[in-house]
């Protein structure tokens, strides 16, 4: 997989699977929190809702820096507000939110605030483990389409 790019952000995605609770973290003046969020991915993308008069939403909006973090994958990126879930041509994320997380879409349907937040990835760093247990760690790094390995115990 090392120096096949692609390769490495197919295998990170189909890690998360289509559906995710990940912490979310931000920053505004210096002021870092981080949360949950309930992520969609489709197409090699990243997908959460959240109420756009949320301390997260407008701390992505001011500062749009942000990462992702699942088990051994975490993913640093940049936030970009797609505006009202109900917007989105298709409403194929809305489709998606309500089959992997039915009760929170049944529970929380502020459709005039709800609005659909991507995390474009810019830097991955996925810790797993080979056939004999040893750990390493992979390295993707979006801007050059580069991949590297490297492992924990050498």
């Amino acid at each position: 997989m090392e120096n096949d790019f692609d390769a490495a952000v197919a295998w990170m995605f189909e890690k998360l699977g289509d559906a995710r609770i990940m912490a979310l973290a931000a920053s505004l003046n210096d002021h870092v929190t981080v949360r949950n969020v309930s992520c969609i991915f489709r197409e090699q993308r990243i997908f959460f809702k959240t109420d756009k008069n949320f301390r997260k939403t407008k701390q992505l909006m001011e500062n749009p820096s942000a990462a992702l973090c699942f088990g051994g994958i975490q993913i640093e990126g940049r936030a970009v507000n797609h505006g009202k879930v109900t917007d989105e041509p298709g409403r194929i994320f809305e489709k998606l939110y309500q089959r992997y997380w039915e009760k929170s879409y049944n529970a929380y349907p502020h459709e005039d605030t709800e609005v659909l937040i991507e995390i474009v990835p810019e830097f991955v760093e996925i810790w797993d483990q080979d056939e004999n247990d040893r750990g390493f760690q992979t390295f993707l790094h979006y801007a050059d389409q580069s991949v590297r390995v490297e492992y924990y115990d050498a």
